[in-house]
């Protein structure tokens, strides 16, 4: 898809449509040979397994999309998250997490919620669980990590956002920045809108910037140095590192938000190559 439309649908096309168009999207998508796709549910919530033939069947990345907590699961999505898994040699599960403005917070974080402990309940060990998420799945992967946490479950590995939402709470009706290629000032707006619902955006589960950040497990933040979520970026790798998190952030020059989905660019490739390095590196650390 041409950047410039995926940017004005985002932030003009009727949410309906949109989906649509995402949802065909992923049904036309052809991933690699050496990938098994599988679809299935977990009671109600939908679930896909990408399988790459070089992984190990005890340790498991789950992958949390983004799409601004309104869109779910892309075609873009699903043949970026099968290079990584390749990459990483990791059974990857992705979560259709129930979307806003139907289903607005805690839905989508409830859903991850329920992913992570089915694969504890599968016997998967924590300590074989990496997660990873991009734009409204970064802020997914952490809030959920936080939630973890307070509820005393064991935390995974390590967590990897690729350009993560952070505060929805200073761009409530405004967008200060109008160079993103991709994110359009008017789409972040829309998207908070929907996800909020009136509740408090300083929640620390809506927006993790605010949060308590102690006991969280190794954290790696890419974010690109043209987009609008650069600031939350920099911010959550901020607030992690003050509370003694280890923490890495790379800003990667030129880039815009998400551009990992465009795997014709040796940016994404870099960038998705060092994500699979970190969690194979966390994995072993770990045993």
């Amino acid at each position: 898809m041409q950047i410039w439309v995926a940017r004005l649908g985002a932030a003009y096309l009727p949410l309906g449509i949109a989906q649509w168009l995402i949802e065909q999207s992923a049904r036309r998508i052809v991933l690699p040979a050496d990938i098994k796709r599988e679809e299935f549910h977990i009671d109600s919530l939908r679930c896909v397994w990408l399988t790459p033939k070089r992984s190990q069947h005890d340790r498991v990345l789950l992958y949390l999309h983004g799409g601004g907590f309104v869109f779910g699961l892309s075609g873009q999505h699903l043949r970026m998250v099968a290079d990584l898994a390749q990459r990483s040699e990791l059974r990857t599960l992705l979560v259709d997490y129930r979307l806003a403005p139907r289903h607005p917070w805690p839905a989508a974080l409830e859903d991850c919620l329920t992913a992570y402990r089915w694969l504890l309940e599968q016997g998967v060990a924590p300590q074989h669980i990496a997660v990873a998420g991009d734009s409204a799945g970064g802020n997914l992967a952490i809030t959920l990590a936080m939630a973890l946490r307070d509820t005393g479950i064991p935390l995974p590995v390590a967590l990897a956002c690729l350009s993560p939402v952070g505060d929805l709470a200073r761009r409530e009706g405004k967008g200060q920045l109008v160079g993103d290629a991709v994110l359009h000032p008017r789409a972040i707006r829309r998207f908070n809108r929907s996800y909020i619902a009136g509740q408090d955006p300083r929640h620390p589960l809506i927006s993790p910037v605010y949060g308590e950040w102690s006991g969280l497990p190794p954290l790696l933040i890419h974010a690109g140095e043209e987009e609008l979520l650069r600031e939350d970026a920099e911010r959550l790798a901020a607030a992690a590192q003050a509370a003694g998190v280890e923490v890495e952030l790379a800003i990667y020059p030129g880039m815009w938000h998400v551009w990992q989905l465009w795997l014709e660019l040796p940016e994404a490739q870099e960038s998705l190559s060092s994500i699979a390095r970190f969690f194979r590196q966390r994995m072993h650390a770990a045993v």
